[in-house]
């Protein structure tokens, strides 16, 4: 989905370490330093542990070609943000795409997914590994073939249902029989061509949440809403502004955070990248819910965490900023120039009121308030950014933006590292936000430079505010 302004990977030291934040379109490891490989996945809570099933988009272990496999690989959590790879749950199973979770009858567990464009079922008798085919077929009751697969407990009524989204545009929701096996159809939504279904449930309304049909493009993510799973299903309406295409990512599941404080609603999104390989990262954002009014709608934050406990949203805070005012810029075409009035480095409501306003000669008040407006070639660096060694890999914001994210990219270099790396290859939401956080090695103390350029074709520009660096919660 971005242009092909690549430049050389850079190799992170994969060493154990933990994270304290969810970062929409970020990279994200898992605690042995391996990238989470869990697409089209879905969160479940057993005790105090939450389980993320999804499918390997590539098993490096076995295929160095990085061959898709669609095998399920299922992570755990206490935190909903660290998460330890607990391996693949049927080794034996590969092509099944989406898969999700569900118990019918507390005894057995079950995952269901698509493979061939049938419906795959597999069972264990433990909820950790030992799965296994169970049955497989197309769709009841019309025998329709399918592609995505979503899953949706009723807490009401202790009922799982299985979502599917045919191949003849119309999303279907069939209860899950106690014995494992898809039951009777409980409703459909044919208002459109969508896919990727997904259900939350908030004071009685229903909320079906689906994406369009443009393969791993993403578009603008639509809900309907019903007072019951059987319908009828009323709609739709914008998840997000369409204009940003659901942040770049396209629904596979909703899961709630019941906590002592408040319920928190999340969102789990795929950024596919253009193939849907195993370098798509993945999009989580709070819902908020509005039951009375009948929608529903994602809140981006850049970095967030919800408190499993008590369910309650936050955020970090800054530790330092760097704005790009005070650092070097090089190249040809680089310039200096006021930031925009509605735009502020750092976000404080009464920083940037001071920002905007100037003097009796109409000068800007504040040093804060220039930006670097970079075009390819140009480069801006900063210098004495400060390193913790407690956190080696540690959350850096940039906050920048871009005249077109089709025509160019931001790249980025750290201390001595030579070959410079798109922002993109760390998030896949660079260019696309203007605040975009990336987690880098930095050494401890104040010693460590950062340098950003600007490559791409005519007339690509870049504004560089800053940088932050972020308390690690």
């Amino acid at each position: 989905m971005k242009p092909l302004f690549l430049l050389s990977a850079f190799s992170i030291s994969r060493t154990v370490w933990g994270t304290s934040w969810i970062v929409p379109g970020a990279v994200w490891y898992d605690t042995a330093g391996q990238k989470i490989d869990a697409h089209g996945g879905g969160v479940v809570q057993r005790g105090s542990t939450w389980y993320w099933v999804g499918y390997s988009a590539s098993d490096s272990e076995t295929d160095d070609r990085g061959t898709e496999d669609q095998t399920p690989l299922m992570y755990q959590s206490t935190d909903l943000v660290n998460w330890e790879n607990l391996g693949k749950q049927a080794p034996s199973v590969t092509g099944m795409w989406r898969p999700k979770f569900a118990s019918p009858n507390g005894s057995s567990f079950w995952l269901y997914g698509q493979q061939d464009r049938n419906v795959l079922s597999l069972s264990s008798s433990q909820f950790v590994g030992g799965y296994s085919q169970k049955a497989k077929g197309l769709l009841p009751p019309n025998k329709y073939s399918y592609s995505d697969t979503g899953m949706f407990l009723d807490e009401a009524t202790n009922v799982w249902y299985l979502l599917t989204s045919a191949d003849h545009n119309t999303v279907q929701i069939n209860k899950i029989n106690s014995d494992g096996s898809i039951g009777s159809l409980a409703s459909t939504l044919t208002k459109g061509a969508y896919e990727a279904p997904g259900i939350l449930e908030s004071d009685g309304i229903y909320f079906l949440i689906v994406s369009g049909k443009t393969g791993y493009r993403a578009n603008a993510n639509q809900a309907f809403w019903a007072t019951s799973p059987a319908g009828p299903w009323t709609g739709p309406s914008d998840v997000a502004p369409p204009a940003e295409k659901t942040y770049n990512s396209q629904n596979t599941y909703e899961f709630a955070v019941a906590g002592s404080q408040a319920t928190t609603y999340v969102y789990m999104g795929d950024a596919w990248d253009s193939k849907g390989t195993e370098a798509s990262n993945y999009v989580w954002l709070p819902v908020a819910v509005d039951a009375k009014a009948k929608k529903v709608t994602l809140q981006y934050h850049a970095m967030w965490k919800v408190d499993p406990v008590t369910g309650v949203v936050s955020y970090p805070a800054t530790r330092k900023r760097y704005a790009a005012a005070e650092a070097e810029m090089s190249g040809r075409d680089g310039v200096v120039v006021p930031m925009a009035a509605d735009r502020c480095f750092g976000g404080d409501e009464n920083v940037c009121a001071a920002a905007a306003t100037t003097d009796s000669d109409n000068n800007i008040k504040q040093q804060r308030t220039m930006v670097h407006r970079l075009r390819t070639g140009d480069e801006v660096t900063f210098r004495n950014v400060t390193g913790r060694f407690k956190t080696p890999h540690e959350w850096v914001s940039v906050r920048y933006t871009v005249n077109d994210p089709d025509a160019g990219e931001a790249y980025i270099k750290v201390n001595d590292q030579t070959t410079p790396v798109n922002l993109s290859e760390y998030n896949s939401r660079a260019g696309y936000h203007h605040m975009v956080p990336v987690r880098l090695r930095l050494d401890e103390g104040d010693v460590n430079t950062i340098t950003l350029g600007a490559i791409g074709t005519a007339g690509f520009e870049m504004e560089v505010e800053g940088l932050e660096l972020h308390e690690d919660d």
